[in-house]
């Protein structure tokens, strides 16, 4: 037991520096004071204000403090009396341990203007610690063979006071071996040396009491006891009962299960007799699994055995006596096996994904089970799920394949989960698993179908073009490419003329756009085909057919038939004087090339020369007497018709009807006026309607024929009114509406124009003694002539 001179010698040289540098900043500070450690607070270390020469009364003016670099601040300034004063408590051996002196520096600030000082504060130490040895009770074991003058060191007391309050000396109590080796020693041991040689059997054991005394006043001390064991000479070893012990225990066991108790005996006393028992030169891994109890030499499982990593085990057992003499023996550890163990199943070969038209009996998947028990615990079994289009079929050892069993479709189960359980022989048996995913593949079997048998689309003439009509979506149940369907229009004409000049298709959303405008009065609907083809090798498609229905739109202005517009000869109508209010005068014939209620036509007098005298029907167009005609109404009226359509917004035409009220037209004296210029212009106007009346009669007559005969079958006339016009005369596709551009039967008339001089006459159709002329022209002589062409009764029969 002895301490490095060189450990010492570096120790106190340290400490030398440190003195010597704490000495330094001492010298460099303005003032120094010091003040005994453990001082109570207030307590006047000394006057700043004196030592400074400060005026006490400005201190608290420039804000005098004491600052310290630390935690705390230990000292302060009164600013009252400019005295340095203890703050909080200091303990010199918390700041300093055994360095001295113990010099603290402190700042001594001061404002307005600034000035700062050093100030050095030593703290004195006091004699507040005992001497303290490292423990309370030291043994030493010393053989009964050592010889007188051996010495044994014994680790000194330490106080953390420095200087006379350290320890200064040792004193060990009374006894008849040892003494205290009178000399102290700046090192760290004190040594005892024994005077007297021991017998262990005359006393195994002594007690000493060593205490340590500082030079304070008043003086503290500290003591160890100090007990030292006679050690007997050791000359016998350990023997055990057995030279190979054999112990058999199950996997598995639980940790701290006992094995076996291995024993063995020692003809020594005491400690030479004492045996201790090891396990020796064992592996790490055996360290981990077995321990044996010191004393009693039982030998426990302390890790988990397992049979699979090792069947058994040999340790060598090691009893050793308190004087280091050994015996050794063996043990044998045999594991029994136990079904601890599930089967391990590895795939060793997987097809994924697999095409839905792959046959039965391919092999899609190779597995390796295996199970790490013994025996018959080793044996396994695997299996699947039996709804499964697989099976799994034992191959060479611990080897399995899945092979398909039944046809596989994507567009059913696009994937499927094959779990294999693999189950053990052993008692109870333990199974594992695995999961198979695999992917079935696409093959393009499926053409695309679409989700309607037909379409129908309804467009507005008149339409924007480029504009979306309507949208046709098939499915391909397929993947990806052959899944992807694409849209065309088949080639086909409409009219004469091709699909595509009215229609386009959108190939990847399938939205079919109009190419142009629509117009409902050249035809009202067609159809198209839509072709859908995928992506697939070969492709595969299908057919839908698109009806296309063209709606009206009210694009067309009622044209009047009846009179005829301006521009062409304007017909007069001759009113009876002694016409009755409700009397027919006359009606307008209009028609409307619209449908629907865009060609349901009003009728309305919006100007005429005596607004009380005529009505015209709101939907017939008939014109009546609003009241009896009197000798004051004038004799020319002129009626401004306007005829609307229903649509929205609705249109109009307007129309002039001339009506000349007189029973005569002798009565009329403008006609005599006309000049002879006029008569060749009326002859040429004469000549035309004398043809044009022909012919009209004639068709007239074939009409009236034609009715009789089909009369059960067929629908009425065009219309049910005054004159007879042919359907030629009719715009295309114009509306049969009832009451609306039509004439009743009630009504009738024809009319005639003079051929030659002004003395020529016209003939005027008659309608309840109605007659017309042409409005731009005048009379020339009395009609002698007022027989109607064709029979009343004639004409109420076809409807006219």
């Amino acid at each position: 037991m002895s301490v490095s001179t060189t450990s010492c010698g570096s120790k106190w040289r340290l400490q030398c520096a440190m003195l010597l540098l704490a000495i330094m900043r001492a010298c460099f500070a303005d003032i120094r004071y010091s003040v005994p450690e453990e001082t109570k607070a207030k307590h006047v270390i000394g006057s700043l204000s004196g030592d400074l020469r400060l005026d006490v009364k400005r201190l608290r003016v420039r804000k005098a403090r004491v600052d310290y670099h630390g935690e705390k601040r230990y000292c302060g300034v009164d600013l009252d009396s400019g005295d340095l004063i203890v703050l909080e408590r200091i303990d010199r051996e918390t700041l300093c341990e055994t360095t001295s002196p113990c010099i603290l520096h402190f700042e001594f600030i001061l404002e307005n203007p600034l000035e700062l000082h050093n100030i050095g504060l030593e703290i004195q130490d006091i004699n507040d610690n005992a001497p303290l040895f490292p423990k309370d009770l030291i043994k030493l074991e010393i053989s009964e063979s050592a010889t007188t003058g051996s010495r044994y060191k014994i680790a000194s007391a330490r106080d953390l006071d420095v200087g006379i309050n350290s320890v200064q000396s040792y004193v060990l109590g009374q006894n008849g071996y040892f003494v205290l080796d009178a000399k102290i020693s700046k090192e760290r041991y004190v040594e005892i040396v024994l005077q007297n040689s021991l017998d262990r059997e005359k006393e195994g054991e002594h007690s000493l009491m060593l205490t340590a005394i500082d030079g304070g006043n008043p003086r503290r001390s500290g003591s160890v006891t100090i007990n030292i064991l006679i050690i007997d000479v050791n000359d016998n070893g350990p023997i055990f009962s057995q030279a190979v012990y054999t112990v058999t225990v199950f996997e598995n066991s639980p940790q701290g299960t006992s094995l076996l108790k291995v024993s063995a005996t020692d003809k020594d006393e005491g400690a030479n007799g004492h045996i201790t028992y090891y396990i020796n030169h064992a592996s790490e891994n055996t360290k981990r699994l077995f321990n044996i109890d010191q004393n009693s030499g039982e030998i426990t499982a302390i890790g988990e055995l397992d049979h699979e990593k090792a069947s058994s085990y040999e340790v060598e057992i090691q009893a050793e006596d308190g004087g280091g003499q050994a015996g050794h023996c063996k043990v044998l550890v045999e594991i029994s096996d136990i079904n601890d163990n599930a089967p391990t199943i590895t795939v060793k070969s997987v097809t994924n994904p697999i095409p839905e038209n792959i046959p039965a009996g391919i092999e899609i998947a190779v597995i390796n089970v295996k199970d790490q028990d013994h025996g018959e615990n080793s044996r396994v079994k695997c299996n699947i799920a039996e709804n499964l289009p697989f099976k799994l079929q034992s191959s060479i050892k611990n080897y399995f394949t899945l092979v398909s069993s039944a046809p596989l479709d994507r567009e059913q189960i696009s994937e499927y989960d094959v779990t294999i359980i693999a189950t053990d022989g052993g008692t109870p048996s333990l199974s594992s698993s695995v999961i198979l995913s695999f992917h079935i593949s696409d093959i393009n079997d499926n053409p695309p179908v679409f989700e309607e048998q037909s379409y129908s689309s309804y467009v507005t003439e008149n339409n924007k073009p480029g504009s979306s009509m309507c949208s046709v979506t098939a499915r391909d149940p397929d993947w990806r490419q052959n899944g992807t369907v694409v849209y065309s229009l088949l080639p086909s004409d409409v009219n004469g003329v091709p699909v595509s000049s009215f229609l386009s298709i959108n190939g990847d959303t399938g939205v079919i756009h109009a190419v142009r405008a629509f117009d409902y009065e050249q035809f009202r609907s067609f159809k198209v085909h839509v072709v859908a083809r995928d992506n697939g090798s070969p492709p595969l498609s299908s057919n839908v057919t698109v009806s296309v229905f063209i709606t009206d739109e009210n694009d067309n202005s009622p044209q009047i038939l009846y009179p005829a517009p301006a521009g062409n000869s304007l017909m007069t109508e001759m009113v009876p004087k002694a016409a009755l209010a409700g009397s027919l005068v006359s009606k307008v014939i209009a028609v409307d090339a619209d449908s629907g209620q865009n060609a349901w036509l009003s009728y309305q007098i919006v100007k005429s020369t005596d607004p009380g005298l005529f009505t015209i029907g709101l939907h017939s167009g008939e014109i009546r007497a609003q009241r009896d005609i009197s000798e004051s109404d004038s004799m020319k009226q002129n009626l401004v018709i306007s005829v609307k359509d229903n649509g929205q917004p609705s249109l109009s035409t307007t129309c002039d009807v001339y009506l000349l009220i007189s029973d005569n037209l002798a009565e009329v004296p403008e006609l005599k006026d006309m000049t002879y210029e006029d008569s060749s212009k009326l002859t040429s106007y004469l000549i035309i309607a004398l043809v044009s009346v022909s012919t009209f009669f004639l068709t007239f007559i074939i009409l009236i024929l034609a009715v009789r005969f089909c009369r059960s079958r067929k629908p009425r006339m065009l219309f049910d009114g005054a004159v007879a016009i042919p359907s030629a005369y009719f715009p295309p596709n114009y509306a049969e509406v009832d009451g609306a551009g039509t004439l009743r039967s009630s009504y009738n008339y024809d009319a005639y124009l003079t051929t030659g001089s002004r003395t020529s006459d016209f003939k005027f159709a008659r309608s309840y003694n109605d007659s017309t002329l042409p409005a731009d022209q005048t009379l020339g002589k009395e009609s002698k002539d007022q027989d109607s062409l064709v029979d009343t009764k004639d004409l109420n029969e076809v409807g006219l």
